[in-house]
Parts: C-alpha cells; sequence; structure tokens
C-alpha cells in the first residue's frame, strides 16, 4: 500500500514538473512575442504622420525643379537624410520591371512590355513595408 502511494505521488510530482515547464516555456515564448511586437510597434509608431509628410517633400522637390533654388534644395536634402534615419526610403522604380507589390500602375504607354518608363509619384518604404507604392508609366509593349 505504502508502495502504491510512493508511485501515484512520484507520478503527480512527475505530471506537476511536467505541466511547471510547459507553463514556464509559454510564458518566456509570450515575452518573445510581446517584445517583438513592442518592437514593431516602436518602427512603425510614426507611419502616419511619415506618410503625410511624404506628400510634402514631393510638393517641395517640385518646387526645387521649377525654381532652381539651391536653399530649397539644401533643405530637401536635409528632410530626406531625417526621413532616412527614421527608416524611410525611396523605391527605385525607373527603367525597372513593373513590380505590382511596390508600383501602382497609372497609365500603360508605348515602351518595352512591363518596364517602368516614368515616374510620376515616388514610392516610399519605412523598414521595409510599403508606405507608399511608386505611381508609375509601364510599358505595354508593341510598337
Amino acid at each position: 500500500m505504502k508502495a502504491d502511494k510512493t508511485v501515484k505521488l512520484e507520478q503527480k510530482i512527475t505530471e506537476l514538473e511536467d505541466k511547471w515547464k510547459r507553463a514556464i516555456a509559454d510564458y518566456h515564448n509570450l515575452e518573445k512575442r510581446v517584445t517583438s511586437q513592442q518592437a514593431d510597434f516602436i518602427k512603425f509608431a510614426n507611419a502616419a504622420l511619415i506618410s503625410r509628410l511624404l506628400n510634402i517633400v514631393d510638393d517641395l522637390k517640385r518646387a526645387a525643379n521649377h525654381l532652381n533654388d539651391q536653399g530649397l534644395k539644401l533643405i530637401i536634402s536635409q528632410l530626406q537624410d531625417l526621413l532616412e534615419t527614421e527608416g524611410v526610403t525611396e523605391i527605385d522604380a525607373t527603367g525597372k520591371t513593373f513590380d505590382a507589390h511596390t508600383m501602382e500602375a497609372i497609365e500603360t504607354v508605348a515602351g518595352s512590355e512591363n518596364e517602368v518608363i516614368e515616374v510620376l509619384a515616388t514610392g516610399y518604404k519605412l523598414n521595409d513595408k510599403i508606405l507608399r507604392p511608386a505611381k508609375v508609366k509601364v510599358g505595354k509593349g508593341g510598337k
């Protein structure tokens, strides 16, 4: 009888140890997931503000091209450097093959099939996440 109780107690101890180990593992996984989510939140917390700033950057670039003002070009350069330090990069589209993930075809025009002929609006990524696709004219092929 004592042997049966001892065996049952040892089984119960083993069972409780297994449950405890699983609970600890679940807790560690939860900690990792929360830490990862917090890091992602921090990376993308400013996405809405940055998206709104990109329209202003585009307007400033158009003004700089029209006015040919060196001071304005310097300010644009400083703003672009600031955006780069925050993880914002331009999507390079000119002359590339059309990519529906990073580009939006606004028009098809004469030119090599599926090649970006002209970029109408620069696209941007924030830490490899698309903030705004590049708006492009794409070649339709043929003559």
